[in-house]
């Protein structure tokens, strides 16, 4: 077993959901039995991100989910709106459980790293106790130089390792996005990668979303990697 990784955002829709099923699918397809995990689910239903990576890889043990929850809102807050139980020792555990149980397990995030989780705890907390190596998921247009800085802040000042950042969506059609990733890797000291907006992305499934996403991983990227040959 590897170390996990953690899919994070910059906030909310930036496309960690895409990214963690594109990872998932592509390291699957190299012969690593990776698998995704998302802690707590909210906008349960219609919202399953666990299910869109298994539908992605066409593997229901491909993704899991311990808690759902309906209301569309930050995890304890969802949870205190629907008089439900969440506790952050349930779902550090589960997701422990489920780390020990993969050979490249990736950790998906939910909104942004300083969502409140579970009591006192937030997202960047687990991110922390899971000891994982955070690969960060930003928007490519304008503003996500601060929201992404910001992020890496973060991140760096609780001693967790950055892999690398993604710019999501990126058409470079403004001359904030054709200038973003030079930008942010000149800000943060870290690899920038640009995923492209598909074509019919609006009309594809999560397995041409997640194949899309493999293929636009860079060479480099991929030996970043923490297993070979993918």
């Amino acid at each position: 077993m590897t170390d996990p990784i953690a899919v994070v955002g910059t906030g909310t829709g930036v496309g960690k959901t895409v990214i963690t099923a594109g990872l998932t699918r592509l390291l699957r397809e190299a012969g690593h039995d990776a698998r995704a995990i998302k802690p707590a689910q909210t906008g349960h239903p219609p919202d399953d991100d666990a299910a869109f990576v298994a539908t992605a890889c066409a593997d229901p043990s491909a993704a899991t989910c311990p808690q759902y929850l309906e209301p569309a809102l930050a995890p304890r807050v969802a949870a205190e709106v629907a008089a439900e139980d969440i506790e952050y020792e349930s779902i550090r555990t589960a997701c422990e459980r489920e780390i020990a149980a993969a050979t490249v397990p990736i950790v998906e995030g939910i909104g942004g790293l300083r969502v409140p989780l579970a009591g006192d705890h937030e997202v960047i907390d687990l991110v922390d106790d899971l000891a994982a190596t955070a690969v960060v998921v930003t928007r490519s247009g304008l503003g996500t130089l601060n929201h992404t800085a910001l992020s890496i802040d973060a991140l760096e000042a609780r001693g967790i390792d950055v892999f690398g950042v993604i710019c999501n969506e990126y058409a470079g059609e403004t001359v904030a996005e054709r200038t973003n990733p030079a930008e942010l890797e000149r800000m943060t000291g870290h690899p920038v990668e640009t995923v492209p907006l598909l074509a019919d992305e609006a009309s594809a499934g999560p397995r041409d979303l997640a194949i899309g996403i493999g293929d636009a991983l860079s060479a480099a990227f991929r030996d970043r990697l923490p297993v070979k040959d993918v």
